[in-house]
């Protein structure tokens, strides 16, 4: 009776040590930096957050309750593909709290590489770009998901599964001045993204696009030459860049019902040139400098230049300039500012004066007129030199 009862004792002990095992075991699976976390819970939907950047579109999950779910960073993978080890995150245990971060650049080998979803959306244009009946966005999604290690025909584990997206406009408006990054907003599984902190215009003096134009305080020359510059930088090689209009303001805001396009889809100003367009990371354009009729009466004439520009996928953009043979030109109606799309630019001063020509304060009518007299009366003499030497020649011969 003696041997059951220590038997018993011995039983007893063993599988309170395999209980208490057990439970040392289940805790050591969370770590050390989880188990004081406030994220040490159950996965929730705020647990992602998407940064839509110009070159990558940045995910953080809380990677504490994937742990709590009973997985780890090496059991989480972008849209289910377990072969490709760019398709799985990094966890980030130096941040309070910790992270699962996902980077993924905006180029076709990463887009494709891990399934994700690209999409081209057409919408009819609102706002500044009511205008337009196709106004594109770039929509790219993709899911987060949790793979099961469990080889029965069952699990206690549940699936997580965050779905994220970004979406950006492909068509900003900008002026002569290089825009500054804009703040970016936080989503739970969706944001929005922008590309407008790549592009900048910049005006030059030379055909080659070198020099900067430097303009005078007192003023541009009538006629001077302006090459317009719009580039895009730190943008991935999938979109071109593409000018739908460019036009000139006498206010630095944009939308006034006093403007003057100088350019729009096929309708140009007769000194406007587009010499490139969709084609590149860049589109230039020239015209000449001129004045508003309403500075008449003013020494210096301010304007400012605004282009709406838009983002084309690399292989539709050719599709996407206008076609000159049908389109005609539509007057814009004038949208509500939008602080978005618009910065201030730098003024464009013209003076009165042409280029090549002489201003009004230093030549008179009557001076002008003496200096046309001199030039004439001195053909007269040189012609009637050369004919008095003609005529001596000839007339040598003779008098031997």
């Amino acid at each position: 009776m003696k041997t059951y009862r220590s038997t018993l004792r011995t039983m007893r002990l063993v599988i309170l040590v395999c209980q208490l095992g057990l439970i040392l075991r289940t805790e050591a699976q969370i770590p050390d930096d989880c188990i004081t976390s406030d994220t040490n819970r159950p996965p929730e939907n705020s647990d992602i957050t998407v940064v839509c950047g110009t070159e990558h579109m940045d995910l953080s999950i809380y990677i504490c309750p994937v742990y709590q779910a009973l997985y780890n960073e090496s059991l989480m993978v972008l849209n289910n593909e377990l072969n490709k080890p760019e398709c799985f995150g990094t966890a980030d245990w130096s941040v309070d709290p910790p992270v699962l971060k996902f980077k993924i650049p905006i180029s076709q080998t990463a887009i494709s590489a891990c399934n994700s979803d690209f999409k081209i959306i057409s919408e009819v244009g609102s706002g500044e770009f009511s205008d337009f009946s196709n106004v594109q966005f770039v929509n790219i999604s993709g899911i987060v998901t949790s793979v099961d290690p469990s080889a029965g025909m069952i699990t206690y584990r549940p699936q997580i599964l965050y779905k994220f997206s970004c979406r950006y406009p492909m068509q900003y408006l900008l002026n002569n001045t290089e825009l500054g990054v804009s703040g970016v907003n936080f989503a739970i599984r969706d944001n929005n993204g922008s590309f407008i902190s790549t592009l900048s215009m910049q005006l030059y003096e030379d055909e080659q696009y070198q020099k900067t134009l430097n303009i005078p305080q007192t003023g541009l020359n009538l006629k001077t030459k302006i090459y317009v510059a719009v580039k895009a930088t730190n943008l991935t090689d999938r979109f071109n860049v593409l000018l739908d209009r460019c036009y000139a303001t006498t206010s630095p805001y944009p939308f006034l019902n006093t403007y003057y396009d100088l350019f729009v889809g096929c309708t140009r100003d007769a000194q406007t040139k587009v010499e490139l367009n969709g084609a590149s990371q860049k589109a230039h354009f020239s015209f000449e400098a001129f004045r508003f009729v309403e500075h008449k009466n003013l020494t210096i004439s301010t304007f400012y230049l605004h282009c709406v520009t838009r983002l084309c996928e690399v292989s539709s953009c050719s599709a996407l300039l206008p076609n000159c043979g049908s389109q005609s030109r539509r007057k814009r109606e004038t949208p509500p500012v939008s602080a978005n799309t618009t910065v201030t630019s730098p003024v464009i001063l013209v003076g009165k004066q042409s280029s090549g020509l002489a201003s009004e304060s230093n030549y008179s009518s009557p001076v002008v007129a003496v200096i046309v007299c001199i030039v004439i009366l001195a053909i007269i003499l040189v012609a009637m030199a050369a004919y008095f030497a003609l005529y001596i020649k000839r007339r040598k011969p003779v008098i031997q």
